[in-house]
């Protein structure tokens, strides 16, 4: 009767969903056993033999994974679905650690009260499923690439697997085939891989990524004393080290274990921090600033923003200073800018410790200008920095810091203390500027480790001087030295709130400026000035 089952599976299968169970089972079949398999039938002959269809478990994730969930109704299930069968079809951490110790039990046991295929079976269940867990990331990534992306994959990787065998390759997974068959891909060999998928989609470097995460971020859980050359033989393979089995990204790291990527293959190169509440800074340089200064609006409807070089030279000492180095763009479009943004997102950030990005600009609510008066949202600048965009920027601190006016009106306020003298009418015309434009727009929330200071309030101006530059950013600057040097270490936060502090006492052409700030940092982050040897920090 199963048979008869099997059967009915196999002819409702096409012969490319066949090719894609090949590919998913190369790791409990041999290679050689798997070749000329054009029917589901033969593959599951294969897997019998390796005492896999005993249950329905295997199958019913092979079904699942390649999206087959119409047949899982043919499977015995006695009206539901296998007992182990998640919704994912990767075995969680839970599970696999219940079959480790399954079978660390086993083997604890005399070989007289559990038979050999009673062991042999709780090991290819455990096996089998954490080679699925690697074969299951791959085809993602195979469902999620687009003709256009494979082929540009197969041009650069033809140098390094030939170009004759790449040209058999029709699908992702026959490359990925070929590169295991070259060394150059196993479930912890994944460097070049994701090395290439990152020339062609973040979003898909971002799936080789996390089961990179999850690869070393898994806790030692088998006794050490468990041996299957000793139990059963050395023809035996031995079960999956712990530490080898890929886990959902969803499940916190032990430890307070920073991000890091795969590429760096010793642990050393991205170190736990002094605390877990705190962001890790241990890479010198600690990562890029960025700077885009726009001061000439020539042929539009702006003013050309006097003062604004002095807000870069600042900010291009105080980061320095800081750790990190700086880049600096002078006068771009809204076009240069996005492009700017979306080609530093697409940037490696394994060797860094967090991203800065200053944008002194005219603005309005919800946006800033280009220097052709085109609007960039502000909810648009963090879009390449994301987990999903940027997956080796995941986990660290982004620091934006924006000076523009967030719209034409003026913020009021009351002293408790006398109003101050006011300025000259000459002084105020000459010195004071605001970064205004027309009101349109709304900022949306962000995502986790992002913060974002701008100088002003929604639907206010921020204030510029001509001479000194902006009233935020000089005080920003101030506020970041003056707690680097000193021995108190107060976090990114503090530094703001008191920014907002000193902003907020002064008056501006007669009116008041209230910077705001948004964080959706996880941890605190405290930044201090870094000296010229690599192994001292300044305080």
């Amino acid at each position: 009767m199963y048979r008869l089952k099997l059967s009915r599976i196999d002819e409702e299968l096409e012969s490319s969903e066949v090719a894609s169970l090949c590919f998913l089972c190369r790791d409990v079949v041999n290679g050689k056993r798997l070749e000329g398999i054009r029917d589901a039938k033969k593959l599951f002959l294969r897997l019998e033999e390796k005492g896999l269809l005993e249950n329905d478990l295997f199958l019913f994730q092979l079904l699942q994974t390649i999206r087959r969930t119409d047949l899982l109704n043919l499977l015995e299930t006695d009206s539901s679905p296998p007992e182990e069968a998640d919704a994912n079809p990767m075995l969680s951490e839970y599970r696999y650690t219940q079959r480790q110790k399954q079978f660390t039990v086993c083997m604890d046991y005399n070989t007289a009260l559990f038979p050999v295929v009673v062991r042999c079976q709780l090991f290819f269940s455990s096996f089998s499923s954490y080679a699925l867990s690697f074969r299951v990331m791959l085809y993602k990534v195979y469902e999620d690439m687009t003709q256009e992306n494979l082929e540009k994959m197969k041009f650069l990787l033809s140098n390094v697997l030939g170009r004759r065998q790449i040209e058999t390759c029709n699908t992702a997974l026959d490359v990925f085939a070929e590169m295991e068959k070259n060394g150059l891909l196993s479930n912890t060999n994944l460097d070049e891989l994701h090395k290439v998928l990152l020339e062609l989609d973040q979003q898909l470097a971002s799936t080789i990524q996390r089961h990179m995460e999850g690869l070393t971020r898994r806790p030692q859980t088998r006794g050490p004393h468990v041996s299957m050359d000793y139990q059963m033989g050395n023809n035996t393979p031995q079960p999956p080290e712990a530490n080898d089995v890929s886990i959902s990204e969803t499940r916190p790291s032990s430890g307070g274990m920073s991000v890091c990527s795969d590429a760096e293959k010793k642990t050393e190169s991205c170190p736990l921090s002094d605390h877990e509440d705190y962001y890790a800074l241990t890479h010198k340089p600690r990562g890029l600033c960025v700077v885009i200064n726009n001061e000439d609006f020539i042929g539009t409807g702006l003013s050309n923003r006097r003062g604004t070089q002095e807000d870069e030279k600042v900010l291009h000492t105080v980061f320095t200073r800081l750790g990190f180095t700086v880049s600096v763009h002078n006068n771009l479009t809204a076009g240069a800018m996005r492009q700017e943004l979306q080609n530093l997102g697409s940037q490696n950030f394994s060797d860094a410790d967090a991203l800065v990005v200053c944008l002194l600009s005219h603005g309005e609510m919800g946006c800033v200008f280009g220097t052709d008066e085109k609007k960039l949202d502000i909810q648009e600048l963090k879009q390449p920095f994301t987990s999903r965009r940027a997956p080796t920027l995941a986990g660290k601190p982004k620091l934006f810091f924006i000076q523009a006016c967030q719209g034409s009106g003026y913020q009021g306020g009351s002293l408790p203390c006398p109003p101050r003298p006011r300025q000259e009418q000459w002084d105020k015309q000459s010195r004071l500027e605001a970064d205004a434009g027309p009101v349109n727009g709304e900022t949306v929330p962000w995502e986790a480790d992002f913060l974002l200071g701008m100088p002003t309030v929604q639907k206010c101006k921020s204030f510029r001087n001509t001479s000194k530059g902006s009233i935020y950013i000089q005080e920003l600057c101030t506020q970041l030295i003056k707690s680097a040097e000193s021995s108190k270490k107060d976090d990114i936060l503090t530094v703001l709130t008191r920014v907002n502090n000193k902003v907020s006492k002064g008056e501006y052409l007669n009116y008041k400026q209230m910077p705001e700030l948004m964080s959706t940092l996880t941890k605190k982050l405290v930044l201090t000035c870094v000296c010229a040897d690599p192994d001292q920090v300044q305080s």
